[in-house]
């Protein structure tokens, strides 16, 4: 094992808003009910000839109460990246039960990311420069800058320990609790608030997706189809991912941490695994990805036959769910065990996605509930058991989960449930 066992890192409180809900209650209902977050795409005015219709939008969220941000924070910080992370923040933190004093302050690490950051900042800084001739706002800059939502969750919380923003694409949420879980492991830190958040509907951002062949595209023919019924990972009639929205946050301590405090943690890291594809800058490798589930499973020090459960990474694209599933059924030797895929429900929140996913899979844990994946119809290629007839009691000991961003960026981690 890379951890000692006082060093091990533990889940003490978590947050997420999503398409499914603005609180984790709304989201955990919504999700057992197999209800989709996705619906039309009415975040900005759409041209005819705009080919992206569709997404995972964040509900009301605008309309929370945000008692952390003053008026002139909001202006200031315009980019909704910031406000949506601090809040998960806010809301694990106070879940956790942890208070971060002067004397705690230094061993408070931030892993916080995203894998678009503050895009539309420099969007409206453009058309300001072409469109209205006039210089960006004096804080344009600093809201584009990834490692400033990080910066911010610190000057929220008054962390003072090591700070970090690693980008992983689509896997920038579980990364950022696996580097929190390292620095924990190197007696860096005590705490870490580990999450990621991303708000990426933005015109340039769906139009190229849909450009590179990965976002959803109707058959020809069923262009009106129901939106809920479009992000259908592993199905045989899948037909690209949902670009959707959202955040995340997860309070990590340690083993010897959480005894001393009397924290109640429920659930600890018990193994993970990174891997790059070093193959393709879209396109996964069924050997490298299958390489992280088995450091995953021999860092927890456990066998295939010990997983409960898998959180399927399934974006729903024909070539992604498939090495996915080769390297299932190689590593767990053809007896597969159930394999929920949350994007069916949420779309695809790009960095964020893998923390929302890891919530979800930490409260089916406590709950002993495994999710649906919803909209599935079997692929004879790819045979599995995807919770297709809604939600399924289930004790999950040991849940795999597992994370797959651009440019071959693969994590995978194995968590235990404690209570």
């Amino acid at each position: 094992m890379l951890f000692s066992e006082e060093k091990k890192a533990v889940i003490v409180g978590y947050d997420a808003i999503s398409p499914l809900g603005g609180d984790h209650a709304q989201q955990w209902r919504n999700a057992v009910a197999g209800r989709s977050g996705i619906g039309p795409l009415t975040r900005f005015p759409l041209r005819e000839d705009f080919p992206v219709r569709i997404a995972g939008q964040l509900p009301d969220v605008d309309h929370l109460s945000y008692p952390f941000l003053t008026a002139r924070h909001q202006a200031a910080w315009h980019s909704p990246v910031f406000k949506y992370g601090m809040l998960t923040v806010a809301r694990a933190l106070e879940r956790s039960g942890i208070q971060i004093d002067s004397g705690l302050a230094p061993r408070v690490a931030v892993t916080y990311s995203s894998a678009v950051g503050g895009i539309d900042a420099v969007l409206t800084a453009d058309r300001r420069l072409q469109a209205e001739q006039k210089l960006p706002h004096p804080y344009a800059n600093p809201n584009s800058c990834i490692n400033m939502i990080g910066g911010k969750v610190a000057m929220l919380t008054g962390a003072k320990g090591p700070i970090l923003s690693t980008i992983t694409a689509c896997a920038t949420g579980l990364t950022s609790i696996l580097v929190g879980a390292m620095l924990m492991a190197q007696n860096r830190a005590d705490v870490v608030i580990c999450g990621a958040v991303d708000c990426s509907l933005v015109e340039p951002i769906l139009a190229g997706f849909h450009t590179m062949n990965g976002a959803y595209l109707p058959k020809k023919g069923e262009e009106n189809e129901p939106p809920e019924r479009a992000s259908r990972p592993f199905s045989v009639d899948r037909r690209g991912f949902v670009v959707s929205e959202g955040a995340g946050a997860v309070i990590l301590t340690t083993r010897e941490f959480a005894a001393a405090h009397g924290l109640n943690p429920s659930a600890e890291l018990a193994g993970w695994g990174m891997t790059s594809d070093a193959h393709h800058f879209v396109m996964p490798a069924e050997e490298t990805v299958r390489q992280c589930m088995i450091d995953a499973l021999g860092d927890a020090g456990l066998q295939s036959g010990d997983i409960a459960a898998v959180n399927a990474h399934a974006t729903a694209t024909r070539a992604g769910d498939r090495v996915e599933f080769d390297a299932l059924r190689t590593l767990f030797a053809g007896r597969l065990p159930p394999v929920s895929a949350n994007k069916s429900l949420l779309g695809h929140a790009m960095g964020a996605s893998s923390i929302i996913e890891t919530i979800l899979a930490l409260r089916g844990m406590e709950e002993d509930l495994l999710l649906p994946t919803i909209n599935y119809q079997p692929d004879p290629e790819m045979e599995l058991d995807c919770v297709a007839q809604g939600a399924r009691p289930l004790v999950q000991e040991h849940v795999l989960k597992n994370a797959f961003g651009f440019g071959g960026c693969n994590a995978c981690a194995v968590l235990r449930k404690l209570v």
